[in-house]
């Protein structure tokens, strides 16, 4: 049966990979913003970049309070991986239906770790951990709403851009 301290270190890990997840995303959005040409879609990824730097200071706030520090391993993996996503999506001529449907899944992703970064920080007592989770999940969730809302754009787009010219 897991102990509290068992509990106690999960935690530290999840909120560790959180925050090495949020750095990845920021990098990834960066990407989506500079191939986007649609001005409302770009909109939208503006403001969900500054909703995720907020995610990664209250990964960072929890890390820190919990007394660890960022693995600098997860964040060059991150880094690495943000950048081979950079370079396929620069040899892409049709961008907007695969970034939207890489951004969809990248949300789900967040989603699923802040509700398992949740209840693990529940099991550990620590609910400021538990209610960073909850503000975050939030912001995921109605990020990946607003894609739902948008298939049939980012679909006209897909075909726009599929067209040489």
């Amino acid at each position: 049966m897991a102990t509290k301290q068992d509990a106690k270190d999960q935690l530290l890990k999840h909120v560790d990979e959180a925050l090495a997840m949020e750095q990845n995303v920021l990098r990834m959005l960066d990407g989506l913003i500079s191939t986007t040409r649609d001005d409302a879609i770009k909109q939208e990824l503006r403001q969900h970049k500054l909703e995720t730097e907020q995610h990664a200071d209250r990964m960072r706030e929890r890390l820190e309070a919990l007394g660890g520090q960022p693995s600098a391993i997860r964040e060059v993996g991150g880094i690495v991986g943000a950048l081979m996503k950079s370079v396929v999506d620069l040899t892409r001529s049709e961008k907007a239906g695969r970034n939207a449907r890489d951004a969809y899944a990248t949300e789900h992703m967040e989603i699923a770790a802040y509700e398992l970064l949740e209840r693990i920080a529940v099991t550990a007592g620590d609910e400021e951990t538990a209610e960073a989770a909850r503000l975050n999940r939030a912001d995921e969730e109605k990020m990946a709403k607003t894609i739902e809302a948008s298939w049939d754009r980012f679909a006209e787009l897909s075909v726009e851009e599929g067209v040489p010219v």
